[in-house]
């Protein structure tokens, strides 16, 4: 008969087993999710590089109230990538995937909202940068510091994520600091955003913009024979 001691080491022991194969389980599915996301983020930034010039889009429009519109909206343009297909497509793709991934990981969604807001921003100042191209260069040295804030935005951004996902006890320490620093750079970044977006619709860019993208014009005619909405 197995004694009671023997009988309590060999149950504690599988007991033991079990928690610690348990353990190491989630500790490798934790591990997986976050390697997956950080995929993603390298997927996303890899877009705005991608980018392989713009053409017109469907007819510009203009903002309604607070309402605010996507860079490519305003202006009529779309981006595309150097597979010939429409970069905020594939963002918007890339965003879900990093969304199932980091929510799956159990990281906040806050974190994941500024990680990819941030690879938007980059994606609309590229729109930016090749629309004043096409326009002549109207922004001088605006268009510049407006990539230059944006990339860096992009960066504290990542890093924040990565840090989130790799380091969270000791990231969670600093998040609050974190998120507000990069909500006031999101507000400096709104600012530059909307003062370059308010030059290239006025008038006389917009249309300098147009012609280039469109010089027989047909886009546009297309643009006027559109049912209305679309």
């Amino acid at each position: 008969m197995t004694g009671l001691v023997e009988l309590a080491y060999t149950t504690g022991g599988g007991v033991i087993g079990a928690v610690l194969t348990n353990y190491f389980a989630k500790h490798q599915e934790r591990r997986q999710l976050r390697a997956d996301a950080h995929g993603w983020i390298h997927k996303m930034t890899a877009i705005s590089i991608r980018v392989r010039g713009i053409e017109l889009g469907a007819p510009p429009r203009a903002p309604e109230g607070t309402r605010s519109l996507s860079v490519t909206s305003e202006l009529g343009v779309k981006a595309i990538l150097d597979d010939g297909s429409d970069a905020h497509r594939a963002l918007r793709e890339a965003f879900a995937g990093l969304s199932t991934a980091v929510l799956a990981a159990g990281m906040p969604r806050r974190v994941m909202d500024f990680a990819g807001g941030a690879q938007e921003r980059v994606l609309e100042a590229e729109v930016i940068l090749l629309a004043d191209r096409c326009a002549g260069g109207v922004l001088g040295a605006d268009v510049d510091q407006l990539v230059r804030a944006t990339h860096e935005y992009q960066t504290a951004a990542v890093r924040m994520l990565l840090a989130m996902l790799w380091h969270p006890w000791r990231t969670r320490l600093r998040l609050r600091g974190w998120l507000r620093a990069l909500r006031a750079d999101v507000a400096v970044l709104h600012e530059l955003r909307q003062s370059a977006v308010d030059v290239l619709t006025r008038p006389r860019h917009a249309n300098a913009l147009h012609d280039h993208l469109d010089p027989d014009g047909r886009h546009r005619q297309a643009w006027r024979t559109a049912p209305a909405g679309r």
